[in-house]
């Protein structure tokens, strides 16, 4: 029996090597009953990795995982664990000779259905074609429906919105409200950060298959800090505008990104350059005494200062780069997250 007060999905630990290539490393957060939560990354960063671990679909290397108290490696309790679970893969794969309708008898005499008349008001799809004359938006919202209609009380989702217009994204947005309101829980990787936004009550952010934050989203944003922009009448090299606190300064008008890492205060040579001028986007975590003294150094013709957006705090974590080489997935059963 499920402990009702236990976490919905506890990770410990977790680690999956494919040979000598790491997938996933150390991984460990628990998701709450009821939460909404999200877990970030670009491809190959090791969402996909975990998410298969927490299905079962992989052993790990090392490490713990449980889900609905259920440890995922114990087939049995697994078993009994996925009656209440459901789960939306990236990439939709349905056998294409059959109609939509006896898809969801399948899935529903499995499972049951419960909810299926009231998903198909709110995701309609055509029930009496075939499956092989579905557009990619029809695709997944069979895929919505087969996924909640037994009301399970976790749901797992990997990029969920993939395929859908825009009208439909919103209404499934509403669909994951309604689920927290009911005490159930929602876990889904994505890199759409504007659905991150809108819906997670935290997230998880994955780099080279290691966890490097947790947090909420309004608090990853504050801890990141601010983005400003500056016009200068100089025009010198981005690096002289770094100082400790920046995790990237770009040129907007032409020029060259710059990594993370120190750099020493710019000395006489930094305010020569083109006597055009040049503008700059700088990240920062609300280093404002060092910023001032750093612009002394320049003539500032123009300074805008605003909240980082979660794009900015993505691209501080990542260093302006995407997942390291050093990390891999598995061929891609439903569609690589």
């Amino acid at each position: 029996m499920t402990d009702a007060n236990a976490a919905t999905i506890e990770v410990s630990g977790l680690t999956k090597y494919y040979g000598d290539v790491r997938g996933a490393e150390d991984v460990t957060f628990d998701v709450e009953r009821g939460e909404i939560f999200g877990f970030l990354g670009p491809n190959g960063a090791g969402k996909s990795t975990l998410i298969r671990v927490l299905l079962g679909l992989l052993e790990p290397t090392s490490g713990e995982a449980r889900l609905l108290g259920s440890d995922v490696t114990a087939r049995d309790e697994l078993l009994e664990a996925k009656r209440n679970l459901g789960y939306l893969p990236s990439d939709v794969a349905f056998y294409d000779r059959v109609t939509g309708r006896e898809i969801l008898d399948y899935f529903g005499g499995i499972r049951g259905d419960e909810r299926r008349e009231e998903l198909l008001e709110r995701f309609p799809v055509p029930l009496d074609r075939t499956v092989k004359a579905y557009s990619s938006g029809n695709r997944q919202k069979l895929a919505i429906v087969a996924t909640f209609m037994h009301d399970p009380d976790l749901v797992i989702m990997d990029e969920p919105t993939s395929g859908l217009d825009p009208l439909v994204q919103n209404e499934f947005y509403e669909l994951l409200d309604e689920q927290r309101e009911r005490g159930k829980t929602s876990f889904f990787s994505s890199h759409i950060l504007s659905e991150v936004r809108r819906v997670c009550d935290r997230v998880g952010i994955i780099r080279d298959g290691r966890l490097i934050e947790l947090d909420t989203v309004e608090g990853i944003i504050e801890e990141s800090g601010t983005v400003v922009r500056v016009r200068l009448a100089e025009a010198p090299d981005p690096e002289a505008l770094r100082f400790p606190g920046v995790s990237s300064v770009e040129r907007i008008d032409g020029g060259s990104d710059v990594g993370v890492g120190d750099l020493e205060s710019p000395g006489d040579e930094s305010r020569g350059g083109d006597d055009a001028g040049a503008t700059y986007q700088l990240v920062l975590s609300r280093e404002f005494d060092a910023l001032i003294d750093r612009l002394s150094a320049y003539t500032v013709d123009d300074l805008e200062v605003r909240e980082a957006a979660l794009e900015d705090v993505f691209m501080h974590f990542y260093d302006g780069s995407g997942a390291a080489a050093d990390t891999a997935e598995p061929p891609a059963a439903g569609g690589d997250a």
